[in-house]
């Protein structure tokens, strides 16, 4: 059987410090999540009021079922804001410190940027870059593995996606120059 006094004990470096300062505490993250809720629940409830939320001659019209839906959505966002404010020291809580928002955004960002640059610079090259530049940063990979692994992906997308299956693809200046 096991023991259950076993225990794997991984190493990470990099891994946060139990004495990093907070960055937010539970309550703001819940209460800012039910405000934008509430926000979110009353511009779709003035859409929806708009489109038309009575009954006409042949049903309910376009905005009926999605108004009372925004209502409901409001209704229980302010119960959730209510609850968060109330909440008493559980509230205070740490919801994330300086160093795990730090190791969030090395991974956010690029993806982000990612998602940006798909835009201007096409799929391929915007993936070569995100891989090349997630294994050389964060992984601390050497240049020329890195560069070399996100130019051999990038290379297997682009004919498999673009030349065997023919898939519509955002492509960037580097697909035109190349005819594609």
């Amino acid at each position: 059987m096991s023991d259950s006094k076993l225990e794997i004990v991984v190493d990470d470096p990099d891994a946060p410090s139990d004495d990093s300062p907070s960055v937010v505490s539970k309550r703001g993250v819940e209460a800012i999540t039910m405000l934008l809720l509430m926000a979110l629940a009353l511009v779709l409830g003035f859409d929806n009021w708009r489109t038309g939320i009575s009954w006409s001659p042949d049903g309910p019209q376009a905005g009926y079922f999605p108004f009372y839906l925004a209502v409901i959505l409001f209704l229980a966002a302010a119960y959730g804001l209510v609850v968060a404010l109330r909440a008493g020291a559980g509230g205070s809580e740490t919801f994330v410190t300086r160093d795990q928002l730090r190791r969030v955004s090395q991974v956010f960002a690029p993806t982000f940027a990612f998602c940006l640059l798909t835009q201007w610079l096409g799929l391929y090259v915007a993936s070569f870059l995100l891989i090349a530049g997630f294994m050389r940063i964060i992984g601390k990979i050497a240049w020329w593995k890195s560069v070399l692994t996100g130019l051999v992906f990038s290379l297997i997308m682009f004919v498999t996606f673009q030349i065997a299956f023919d898939v519509i693809m955002p492509k960037g200046p580097l697909e035109a120059l190349l005819g594609y």
